[in-house]
């Protein structure tokens, strides 16, 4: 059974919305695991800290991050907050779509290649 009007449903979930800074990078042309090297390496640090990290990391998502991290720091800055005071509260990529192509092989036989994407959010907080 419904549990009340639908306006009254919708009502009570946007109340219940996340209001840290926060970006969002959808269709990143980097497989999950591929960033989940580098998320798991920035996550629960500082702003400044995981800025570095970021910067001299030598794998390919880290540049697409340090970005996606710019960004996120700039939305909290329009609500106000400083940005040495922010630390990465979260960090995932989730699976995108996987564009399949094909790669001839010998005697007329086709392999399948997957190029995966995936969609990486950074949520910013700021420590008490």
């Amino acid at each position: 059974m419904a549990k009340g009007h639908r306006s009254q449903i919708k009502r009570e979930r946007n109340a219940n919305k996340d209001t840290r800074p926060s970006a969002k990078l959808s269709y990143a042309r980097v497989s999950v695991q591929k960033a989940c090297f580098v998320l798991d390496a920035i996550r629960g640090k500082s702003y400044i800290e995981a800025k570095g990290i970021l910067m001299y990391n030598p794998r390919y998502a880290s540049s697409v991050l340090l970005k996606l991290l710019d960004s996120a720091a700039a939305n909290a800055e329009l609500k106000g907050m400083n940005r040495e005071d922010l630390y990465v509260a979260e960090c995932y990529a989730t699976q995108g779509p996987i564009m399949k192509r094909i790669q001839p092989r010998a005697q007329g036989r086709a392999y399948r290649i997957l190029k995966r994407m995936c969609h990486m959010t950074v949520i910013l907080d700021e420590k008490n």
